[in-house]
């Protein structure tokens, strides 16, 4: 599998063998949102910068925008969340992904922090 990273607004990307990006939340996004009952997933064809809201989260808790952790255009939404939005609480670094895109700056890829360096920064915030 290919190396995962992490923003501090808790999103992940994963760059796959096609060189598309794959999107999802961390486990411990999804644990602060709680049971996550509605997702809004970005429109295919949309043009994102990084850090852009383009996904909202609706739980039993509260409403949560997810930015976009690279700058790209999307190319596919999980639509089997529109459906089943616990799988993002159920598996939210694989079946529980969001969106995929194809990035316009690889280089922001490695701007971002590492699972060890996510880890560490989720630490901080306990």
């Amino acid at each position: 599998m290919s190396e995962t990273r992490f923003t501090e607004d808790h999103a992940w990307v994963r760059i796959e063998e096609d060189g598309m990006a794959v999107v999802g939340i961390s486990g411990y996004a999804q644990e602060q949102l709680g049971d996550v009952v509605y997702v809004q997933l970005p429109d295919i064809g949309r043009d994102l910068q990084q850090g852009e809201d383009c996904t909202m989260l609706e739980s039993v808790k509260t409403t949560s925008d997810v930015k976009s952790p690279m700058s790209g255009r999307v190319i596919e939404v999980n639509e089997l969340l529109l459906d089943a939005p616990e799988k993002l609480n159920e598996a939210p670094l694989a079946e529980g992904w969001l969106f995929k895109l194809e990035p316009a700056d690889e280089a922001e890829f490695e701007d971002l922090m590492d699972g060890e360096d996510y880890e560490d920064f989720v630490d901080t915030l306990g």
